[in-house]
Parts: C-alpha cells; sequence; structure tokens
C-alpha cells in the first residue's frame, strides 16, 4: 500500500470514529454521571497510551525531558484532559448531542480569535467575515432557528459547549510550541489530566459503580475518542503527501456525527442543526483559505 493510500486510511478511520464520539457521550450518560464518565474514560487513555509507548519502546525519552517540558506538559495536562472534558461533558449531560456537537466544534475560530492576543497576530477582513458567518451558525443551532425569540433550550449548557472550544484552541495554541515527541506529550497531558480528574472526582463524586453498560461506554470513549483515534491521526499526517489534503477531511465529522446522532441516539436533527453546521464549517473553510 502506498504512502498516500495509509493516509487516507488512517485518515478516514480517524474522522470515523471521532464522528462517533457524540453519540457515545450521549449513551453513556445515560448509566453514569458526567465525572464517572470522566474518570473512566481517562484512565483507559492513559493505559492504552503508557501500553502505546512500550510497543513503541520510547519510555526511555521520559528521562531525557528537561524540567521545562516536563512543566509544560503538566500545565497542558490541566487543559486537557482535565478542564476540556470536564466542561464538554458537562455540556453533553446538560444539551442534546446535535447542539453539543456542533457548537464545540468551532475551536478553529477559537484559535484565530486567540492568536491575536497570545500570538500576537494580525486579523485580516476576510477572517472576520468568516468568523461573523460561524457565529452566525452558532446562534442559529443555539436558537434553533428562532432567531427573533433567541431563547435557549439550556443557557448554561450552550455556554459549556462553546467555552470549550475555547479551552480547546488554547490548548493547541501553546501545544504547538512544545517539541516533544507526539505521543510523550499526549502520555505526559493524561498522566497529569487523569490525577487532576482523580482528586476532582474523590472531592465532589460518589465512589459509585457505574454499571456494565457506563463502563463498556466510558472505555470507548477513552480508546476512540482520546487515545487510539489520536495515534491513527498522527499516521495519517505522516504518511501525508501534504498535511492540507488529510486536514480537509476533519470537516466530514460534524456532519457524519449528525448522522450517528440520530439513528443511533434517536434525536430527530432539526433543519437550524444543520443549517447552522453549514454557516459553522463554511465559515471554518474560509478563514483557512
Amino acid at each position: 500500500m502506498e504512502n498516500r493510500q495509509k493516509s487516507y486510511l488512517f485518515a478516514f478511520l480517524s474522522v470515523l470514529f471521532w464522528s462517533t464520539s457524540a453519540s457515545a457521550f450521549k449513551i453513556s450518560l445515560r448509566y453514569e454521571n458526567f465525572l464517572q464518565l470522566l474518570l473512566i474514560s481517562s484512565l483507559t487513555s492513559f493505559l492504552f497510551l503508557f501500553a502505546f509507548l512500550c510497543f513503541q519502546k520510547k519510555l526511555s525519552l521520559l528521562k531525557k525531558l528537561s524540567r521545562k517540558d516536563i512543566f509544560t506538559s503538566m500545565v497542558l495536562g490541566f487543559f486537557n484532559p482535565f478542564l476540556y472534558y470536564l466542561i464538554l461533558f458537562k455540556a453533553y449531560s446538560l444539551i442534546p448531542a446535535q447542539l453539543a456537537q456542533p457548537l464545540n466544534f468551532v475551536w478553529p475560530i477559537m484559535i484565530v480569535l486567540l492568536s491575536i492576543p497570545l500570538l500576537k497576530q494580525k486579523i485580516r477582513l476576510k477572517n472576520i467575515f468568516a468568523i461573523f458567518i460561524s457565529f452566525g451558525g452558532v446562534v442559529i443551532i443555539s436558537t434553533k432557528g428562532n432567531l427573533s425569540g433567541m431563547g435557549t433550550e439550556n443557557s448554561l449548557g450552550i455556554f459549556l459547549a462553546l467555552f470549550s472550544s475555547i479551552i480547546w484552541a488554547i490548548f493547541w495554541i501553546f501545544n504547538l510550541r512544545n517539541r516533544t515527541d507526539e505521543i510523550i506529550k499526549l502520555f505526559l497531558n493524561f498522566a497529569v489530566g487523569f490525577l487532576l480528574i482523580l482528586i476532582y472526582f474523590l472531592i465532589f463524586s460518589d465512589l459509585k459503580f457505574p454499571g456494565l453498560y457506563g463502563i463498556i461506554g466510558s472505555v470507548y470513549i477513552g480508546l476512540f475518542e482520546m487515545g487510539i483515534t489520536f495515534v491513527l491521526w498522527l499516521y495519517a499526517l505522516k504518511y501525508a503527501e501534504t498535511t492540507a489534503h488529510v486536514n480537509n477531511l476533519i470537516y466530514l465529522t460534524p456532519f457524519l456525527s449528525l448522522i450517528f446522532i440520530n439513528f443511533v441516539v434517536g434525536e430527530k436533527i432539526l433543519f437550524s442543526t444543520f443549517i447552522g453546521l453549514i454557516f459553522i464549517v463554511f465559515g471554518i473553510v474560509l478563514q483557512k483559505k
């Protein structure tokens, strides 16, 4: 198999798995609370990444990290997985998946906005126009198309879904500056993140067995949202002739996700959700051009 074929295979598998995440979140939350889901899924991802490092024989690289690298990974671990998934899972527990998933997907726009103060980048008129288009989609989804009423089903859930995209954007920007091996970085993020999640769980939640279905859902999310899929995406980028060809496939994720949400979760997809998502993705594509 040629490198280009390998790249597209890994990319399509990544997009497929990520497209199931929103449905997995919503179904798992039927059997456990969002803190139980966060604890088990982050532990699963941490164990998988540890096993993968052993398989790649990269554990020795941990000894070569500087104190600065370790400190950076600890700070990033606070943002992801701890804060990001804490906020995201809470959002999914409050609002339908068809609202939470597209609202979380505005993180590329948040990166553009945050790059202005954090990276001192200048913003052009075209980018401003693209941002307005994407946030127009956010308004359509949040109000379910009722623009005159501006009423929302759950304001807190919508705010948290949007805020999670800001947290992910902050993580992405600072993670880009960290030149450590990608798998090592992710392992350290989840090592620190899981420790923070465990402490938070012991303080704010009860030690209660979530049931078999809850555990299965959490393990699935830990593997196919946080762990294995990220590794597949790295291989897709590794074998790609240009990263642009692979990165463009990510825009299939929210649309495929709506299909899974409809048929697996059982949510009837609103026309306003679909239209709002088109606005969001069009704005993202426009600002990337």
